[in-house]
């Protein structure tokens, strides 16, 4: 059989030769388009790698930041320093303790035997009031008595107004601790900042004297130290605040760029989102873990002569605004995470965006309001209505001065019920219930007769 006779009697089937060459044309399309995928796929690879460097630079840069922004307004404003410090002065264990110390540095200076030789006859019995009865030597009454005075100045509103006074001036000296400057009445000494409780001792002398031990007017002034701040590293915090400072408003700046960038390059970005807010609050549960060993590691370095329980409400103190700081971040960053999930497309997520639509539009229909132009503008512009929304929750945190765990809460729940409203207002006319077939269709609009 010829060539011709084959190619003929394959002709009648469709021909084999036709099919063939589709064939083969759609096996030459399948390798050019995976060609083309090939370097697509390399791109996103880096695009996803760079993703993720950036993200994990913003989760380490994340408790730096923190710790700039509470030193920059910390140690960089005294209202604000002096309003932190303020509180201590109702403190029972730092009022205990600058009595302590109040009434060691006033009997060191008092000779209880030139006492007694030089209370006159017709002070005697004012002296014997102070003390009370004595079952023990007259030097541990004495001294009982001084604590006694001390701790009841300590604990009026003019040991407040003095503290206040003292710690706008302590100020300086926290300033001289990590930047080398200030001075005054407030010093660094040994590596630590100390408060000089000469005021103090000045207005127990006098409660002293008026009390009946009128020798106390001739103590000379007393200048003793009350401390504030200690650590064998001042040095190392020197350096550290130093580069905090230069830094300062723009490391938080710095660290929220990259973690955006890192979720507008990555190539899912709703996932990149849950993972970068995650890992932001991560690096916040980090600080918090740390600032909780330091607190331990410090006070059990403190020289035995420092109050331990004075030291931790201090130091507690000092901290108070970064932890409330990192409660923030950690709490933000879940509720982001949450909301990005929510607003995804996985199945749980979809359950959940359809129980919200659903849920809120049955209350509508059961209501039976109707909004006419009202639903169909907010129809229209709903996405600029959310957005709105979590915009303003935004700049609401971001100018709210240190929002606690418990103010960001109530922000998102705010937030939350507002764009429950934006969802109850959005409706394009379409029937619902009202109007339905017996048989489940909606039924269309009816016509009313001419008569």
């Amino acid at each position: 059989m010829s060539t011709g006779d084959m190619s003929g009697a394959a002709a009648p089937g469709g021909g084999t030769g036709g099919a063939d060459s589709r064939e083969i044309a759609e096996l030459r399309a399948r390798v050019a388009e995976l060609e083309q995928r090939a370097p697509r796929r390399e791109h996103h690879r880096v695009r996803s790698s760079f993703a993720v460097v950036l993200v994990l630079l913003a989760a380490l840069l994340t408790p730096l930041s923190a710790v700039a922004a509470w030193s920059s307004d910390l140690i960089g404003n005294t209202d604000r320093y002096v309003s932190t410090m303020q509180p201590l002065a109702s403190d029972p264990d730092v009022q205990n303790a600058v009595a302590n110390r109040v009434t060691d540095a006033v009997m060191q200076r008092v000779d209880v035997q030139t006492l007694l030789e030089s209370v006159a006859p017709a002070d005697r019995p004012r002296l014997t009031k102070a003390l009370g009865p004595l079952s023990g030597p007259i030097t541990s009454g004495l001294t009982d008595f001084v604590h006694t005075v001390a701790l009841k100045f300590v604990s009026s509103k003019a040991f407040a107004t003095l503290w206040t006074e003292l710690n706008r001036k302590a100020h300086a000296a926290v300033d001289k601790a990590l930047t080398g400057k200030g001075g005054g009445a407030v010093k660094l000494t040994n590596d630590a900042v100390v408060i000089d409780l000469a005021p103090v001792i000045d207005q127990v002398k006098t409660s002293l004297v008026d009390r009946g031990l009128t020798v106390a007017a001739k103590i000379p002034q007393v200048h003793t130290d009350f401390t504030v701040m200690t650590s064998d590293s001042i040095g190392k915090a020197k350096k550290l605040y130093r580069l905090l400072e230069l830094v300062g408003f723009w490391l938080p700046v710095l660290t929220l760029l990259l973690a955006a960038a890192g979720v507008l390059l990555a190539v899912r970005r709703r996932r990149a989102l849950v993972t970068a807010a995650l890992l932001v609050a991560a690096g916040a549960a980090v600080l918090g873990i740390a600032l909780w060993i330091f607190r331990a590691v410090y006070l059990d370095g403190l020289p035995s002569d420092v109050s331990q329980p004075a030291a931790a409400s201090v130091f507690d103190t000092l901290v108070r605004y970064l932890r409330t700081s990192v409660r923030l971040i950690i709490t933000l960053g879940v509720i982001v995470a949450l909301a990005a999930w929510l607003t995804g497309s996985g199945r749980a997520a979809r359950r959940v965006s359809a129980a919200w639509t659903g849920g809120i539009g049955a209350v509508r229909t059961a209501t039976g309001v109707e909004l006419g132009a009202v639903g169909a503008w907010v129809h229209r512009v709903k996405t600029w209505l959310n957005w709105t929304v979590v915009v303003v929750a935004v700049v609401i945190l971001l100018v709210w001065n240190y929002p606690t765990a418990v103010v960001t809460v109530w922000i998102a729940v705010l937030a939350l019920l507002a764009l429950a409203v934006v969802e109850f207002l959005d409706d394009d006319g379409t029937p619902h219930l009202t109007g339905a077939r017996p048989g489940g269709g909606a039924a269309g609009p009816v016509h009313k007769s001419p008569a």
